[in-house]
């Protein structure tokens, strides 16, 4: 479904330990929006919904909820540090278009949805 970097699975286990509840999930999706149609959101949550998909990377419980899952499918999340500071990169192989400073991003049309929103 989607890969997560040792690197990546590292920080992401960091930054749980800083939560108040370090026992969630990392949710990973896509919202509509954006310049180029869709945007990526991940984060932490504490449910799983009938509508999720779960897998466990890195000893990292990942949810994926179903609407997102065929627009993400092969998605590779890493992290990279520099001197100006660090940060997750995402590399989708669905992606045709990305919009200039990389937040948002276009699918070819797919079941009726439009190539750009």
């Amino acid at each position: 479904m989607i890969e997560l970097s040792e690197r990546a699975g590292h920080r992401i286990r960091e930054m749980l330990q800083d939560e108040e509840d370090p026992d969630q999930y990392l949710r990973v999706g896509v919202k509509g929006g954006g310049c180029s149609g869709f945007t990526y959101s991940m984060g932490f949550e504490g449910t799983k919904t009938d509508q999720d998909e779960e897998v466990e990377l890195h000893g990292i419980r990942v949810l994926v909820d179903k609407e997102s899952e065929p627009l993400i499918r092969g998605l590779q999340i890493d992290y990279k540090e520099s001197m100006m500071g660090g940060g997750f990169t995402i590399q989708n192989p669905n992606a045709i278009a990305t919009c200039g400073c990389g937040t948002s991003f276009r699918t070819a049309t797919k079941e009726g949805m439009p190539e750009k929103c």
